[in-house]
């Protein structure tokens, strides 16, 4: 029997099926346009974690009931990731690229937020498990990400600031 929740993780799971394949081709562009890859060794601790986030979400949420409040932020949440990969373009990718000599955006969120992607994906973390009910499964993935986006933005960071000062 398919339930409200296997409709919902069944979309989520080709979003980020359809994210890393989109990623994966704007990477390679970035690339051959002279872009950088920075600080690749977490990337595999990143994606273990978005796996096994979704996975135990297959295993334990796949006959819970839906919390509709929570769906509610979850797609709003949608909305924003939306936005962030659009107002990005083919500058958006799951990893981290600098490309030499390209300004930073600063439009979209970018004009409110230094990093909301960032922010959508630990919001996501939390409210999807949420949306089915599961609130200590939130709270340990939000730890574990929390743990993995401290890495991932300093190391951001960092490659932006010495791209920033090698273009003045």
């Amino acid at each position: 029997m398919v339930t409200a929740a296997i409709v919902l993780l069944a979309f989520v799971t080709l979003q980020r099926l359809a994210e890393l394949l989109l990623s994966r081709k704007n990477t390679q562009r970035l690339v051959e346009k002279g872009g950088v890859e920075v600080s690749p060794a977490h990337y595999p601790l990143i994606v273990a974690l978005h796996a096994a986030w979704l996975g135990g979400l297959w295993i334990l949420a796949w006959s819970a009931e839906v919390r509709v409040f929570w769906l509610a932020v979850f797609v709003l949440l949608q909305l924003f990731r939306i936005w962030i990969i659009a107002t990005l373009g083919e500058r958006w990718t799951t990893r981290i690229v600098i490309l030499p000599g390209a300004p930073l955006i600063r439009s979209g969120p970018y004009r409110f937020l230094k990093h909301p992607n960032y922010l959508v994906v630990a919001l996501e973390i939390a409210v999807l498990p949420l949306t089915f009910g599961l609130v200590i499964y939130a709270i340990a993935f939000s730890l574990l990400n929390a743990g993995v986006l401290a890495v991932r933005i300093r190391a951001e960071n960092a490659a932006l600031k010495k791209c920033r000062v090698q273009r003045e």
